[in-house]
């Protein structure tokens, strides 16, 4: 009977036809960024990419630091879709926030050497999301990581 219900409420949730928003759980140390394949440990530096293909439903893809988020997003084709979201780890309580409108602190160590820090509260010296992206492709080119292809460079 147990079983028969749990297939039920799952069959029930995989045809709802609405896609699922915002973050989701992260299951530390055992989860693998989309990216680099490096494991999602650090509570304060993670990121989510929420999206997918116009007409499909999204999906969920988790990073251990915004720069590989960044980086693997800018190579999706459907970066630009409108339903396409971006969270990430604020650096001082571990919690979700909305990864465009954040603070970026520059000189943090975090899990790829990016550097950022993102924070709900702007601060003196903060970069905004676009000017996170720049700091990102710089730092990436510079430590020759991931081979990436800076083509967001001049369009923001």
């Amino acid at each position: 009977m147990l079983f028969r219900l749990l297939l039920i409420a799952l069959l029930l949730t995989g045809c709802s036809g609405e896609d699922a928003t915002g973050p989701g759980e992260v299951r530390w140390d055992r989860e693998s960024c989309s990216h680099c394949a490096m494991a999602i440990s650090d509570r304060h530096f993670a990121a989510q990419v929420r999206g997918g293909a116009s007409g499909q439903k999204t999906r969920l893809y988790k990073f251990d630091d915004i720069g590989c988020a960044v980086v693997w997003l800018d190579g999706q084709p459907w970066k630009d879709d409108a339903r396409t979201e971006i969270w990430v780890t604020d650096q001082l309580s571990g919690e979700w926030i909305d990864a465009r409108l954040a603070s970026y602190i520059t000189g943090k160590v975090t899990p790829m050497d990016y550097g950022l820090g993102a924070q709900r509260e702007a601060s003196p010296g903060a970069l905004d999301f676009a000017q996170a992206r720049q700091h990102i492709y710089t730092e990436d080119e510079r430590k020759h990581r991931h081979g990436a292809t800076p083509s967001l460079r001049g369009t923001e």
